[in-house]
């Protein structure tokens, strides 16, 4: 299910309530398909991702892991965290609910988070013998640091919404008739950067962390030579107005 808004942005739903979202091998080729789409539509600029019902996604569909050729067949093929990564504008998650193991790593694979009061994460693939293959593992500790991400990984606990707002897992915890609201608020102040600017900023900051220090400054030099030379001091000063506007 997507809604797309003439401002620039989508909001795309997880759409299986009766199986707590569970990532069915469905489900994974309509939002890979989707994102693509949505990607190719230069009129969309923000994506916003959040589940239907009472989770956002608790994990992978496991009825289906011996169905159709294996995991391979099924998880790696239509990758589901790839379609999001390969979104060029923000992708805002908006975490409605229950949030766990594949569930957490689609999560992660957002820039930002906003989760509702009363969401719950958790990271259960060592409970069940299993290793994330969705990116997980480096984008928890990245998020988190490593100390916490180990803690979620071997002891498969649930971290409340509190807990996670003050790990850093997410950027943003509100009451859940807010959270649509604060999504939105989200997209359309990324809405207000000219069109292009946020795009780059996200590429930069994806491109220059797994640099080292001095090579990810050699980036930043380089790409800001490329960009900000374009641009004119009379674009310059007309956006700095509309930043005073803005207050």
């Amino acid at each position: 299910m997507t809604e797309i808004s003439d401002e620039g942005w989508a909001v795309l739903r997880l759409n299986r309530p009766e199986r707590l979202n569970t990532l069915s091998v469905s489900l994974r080729k309509a939002l890979v398909a989707e994102v693509a789409r949505l990607e190719a539509d230069p009129a969309v600029r923000v994506l916003i991702l959040t589940g239907t019902g009472r989770a956002f996604s608790a994990g992978l569909e496991v009825s289906e892991w011996d169905s159709a050729g294996g995991p391979a067949a099924g998880a790696w093929l239509h990758d589901p965290v790839a379609a999001l990564r390969g979104f060029s504008g923000p992708v805002i998650g908006a975490i409605n609910g229950l949030c766990v193991t594949g569930g957490l790593e689609l999560a992660l694979a957002c820039d930002l988070l906003v989760a509702a009061q009363g969401a719950r994460f958790a990271d259960t693939h060592s409970r069940v013998g299993l290793l994330p293959g969705w990116g997980g593992s480096v984008r928890l500790a990245e998020r988190i640091g490593m100390a916490r991400a180990l803690e979620m990984a071997v002891t498969a606990r649930f971290l409340s919404d509190q807990e996670a707002l003050d790990w850093g897992l997410i950027n943003h915890l509100v009451p859940p008739e807010a959270l649509l609201p604060t999504a939105l608020d989200l997209a359309r102040q990324s809405l207000a950067a000219p069109a292009g600017g946020v795009e780059a900023y996200k590429a930069l900051l994806g491109n220059g962390a797994g640099l080292p220090f001095d090579q990810a400054l050699a980036l930043e030099r380089e790409t800001a030579i490329a960009l900000n030379s374009a641009v004119g001091a009379a674009e310059i000063q007309a956006r700095i107005a509309a930043l005073r506007g803005r207050g």
